[in-house]
């Protein structure tokens, strides 16, 4: 696959980029490269703007439903070796495009690099080039804000961002170093149960707590619910890949029916949380950041403002920076 230098050397003109990412272009806005996109994935929905760009992929089974219903799908997919995604080759052709932000990290939670290989070959594209995002780390995610920033020529403006970034971190670690450490349990998917990893423990860490089950700078896995029990988090926080905060909400009774439930300590004092996974746990861009300050609110609420907490008994009722996150009652 090409690498991406074509945009780099475009002269002065602005690099034309679709973002098949999410975090890409939340990236590109960043660092004040936004008037650079002119195409999207079908996730790409931050900032509200870009939502009007032309939409470059779809998925390929059915998104809505339960954890449950969406793992199955998912699963039938891949064990018939079909992609999860497809890219409508007529609007990529038509956007002639000098860059492709994609990602190599996980192939079930966007197009993959590997699906752009024979684009190459499409008239008009043969010269395209492409950047992937595969950071599992913050490390890694600062790394590949790098990348991309240089991809767009916009080099000093991501060091800057990722500069900021790293400060911000240490803030918080800072702030959280004297603070009781809770044990936490992250899910980011509820059926089967997968215990938060990559950046996850990370992010818990920063925020002053002390993340169970999940593994940092490792993938996550499934694991089998006697596990969640055993490690009897403090705080349970539910935000599954992929959906916002009403969706992760709707998981909770289905949770709340598996046996030992009740036993759980988080449950018994009142300490479980459904938080919107897609904008602030699972995207790896710099909103993600973002989130240590969201887990220190949960965790500390004596100490932190809660600033990002949904307001209001609804599911819908949002309140402070969007409402990331709803205590649930026991």
């Amino acid at each position: 696959m090409p690498e991406a230098s074509r945009s780099a050397t475009a002269g002065a003109r602005a690099p034309r980029v679709v973002s098949l990412l999410a975090s890409g272009t939340e990236l590109l806005d960043a660092i004040g490269a936004g008037d650079c996109l002119v195409g999207r994935s079908h996730e790409c929905d931050s900032p509200a703007w870009v939502k009007r760009l032309p939409s470059i992929s779809r998925p390929t089974f059915d998104v809505t439903g339960s954890s449950a219903e969406t793992d199955r799908r998912v699963r039938e997919k891949l064990a018939r070796g079909e992609p999860l995604y497809e890219i409508d080759r007529a609007r990529l052709e038509a956007l002639a495009p000098d860059l492709v932000i994609a990602q190599s990290h996980c192939e079930v939670c966007a197009v993959t690099a590997s699906q752009l290989d024979a684009a190459h070959s499409w008239p008009g594209l043969e010269g395209l080039a492409t950047v992937s995002m595969s950071g599992g780390s913050l490390a890694g995610i600062l790394h590949d804000f790098a990348l991309v920033s240089r991809a767009v020529g916009r080099a000093a403006e991501g060091a800057a961002l990722c500069a900021r970034l790293r400060d911000g971190a240490e803030a918080w670690r800072r702030a959280t170093a004297p603070l009781p450490r809770p044990r936490v349990l992250c899910l980011e998917w509820t059926d089967p149960p997968f215990p938060m990893g990559n950046w996850g423990p990370e992010l818990v860490d920063l925020a002053g707590g002390e993340c169970l089950l999940g593994r940092a700078g490792e993938h996550s896995a499934a694991v089998a619910w006697d596990e969640v029990v055993a490690a009897d988090p403090e705080v349970l926080v539910v935000a599954p890949c992929g959906f916002d905060r009403a969706r992760a909400e709707a998981e909770l009774p289905a949770l709340a029916r598996r046996p030992g439930w009740d036993r759980l300590r988080a449950v018994r004092d009142g300490r479980v949380y459904a938080a919107d996974g897609n904008r602030y746990f699972n995207r790896s861009g710099p909103t993600v950041f973002e989130t240590v300050a969201v887990l220190a609110e949960i965790l500390h609420p004596r100490v932190f403002e809660a600033r990002y907490e949904a307001s209001g008994e609804a599911a819908g009722d949002d309140a402070g920076a969007g409402g990331a996150y709803r205590r649930i009652a026991a």
